[in-house]
């Protein structure tokens, strides 16, 4: 009786973990070698917003409800991951499975009822632009990119 090596059945997994590295590093590579001069230049510095020049500065974080609607799609994306195996043995279970589902679903419509109330999910009407903030405009977001002393607007 002729024993197998116990490591070469280890030996395809080590070949893909190779391959990966130099697919990996080969496309790093290949990007550094064939991408583009980045040169900047005031046309590739200035917004492009079809082709309308923008009227005020964009937020520079994104604002906290946007990670709680994030959330919650996550908490119901969870839900719907249990309901699929609960309909699958849904006969199994009998009458335990059926009140352990609808305990776990109104637990997370509760949770959805509390963000609802706490206005986790009114966006609210748009914020307007203050008077005496000067119009934006290419120049001015250039020299704030660049960080131009003279714009008055720290980069």
């Amino acid at each position: 009786m002729v024993e197998k090596n116990p490591m070469a059945s280890y030996l395809p997994v080590l070949g893909l973990i190779v391959l990966g590295i130099l697919f990996a590093s080969g496309s790093f590579v290949a990007s550094a070698l064939l991408a583009p001069e980045k040169k900047p230049s005031a046309a590739k510095l200035s917004p492009y917003e079809c082709g309308i020049v923008p009227e005020y500065e964009p937020p520079r974080r994104f604002p906290v409800r946007f990670y709680l609607v994030a959330m919650i799609f996550v908490i119901f994306d969870i839900e719907i991951v249990f309901m699929y195996p609960f309909a699958v043995v849904f006969r199994q279970l009998q009458a335990f499975g059926l009140v352990e589902v609808l305990l776990f679903s109104v637990v997370v419509f509760i949770s959805l009822l509390f963000l609802i109330s706490s206005g986790a999910l009114s966006w609210g009407p748009a914020k307007r632009l203050v008077r005496g903030t000067p119009a934006r405009t290419s120049e001015s977001t250039i020299a704030r990119i660049s960080g131009d002393p003279g714009s008055g607007q720290a980069a």
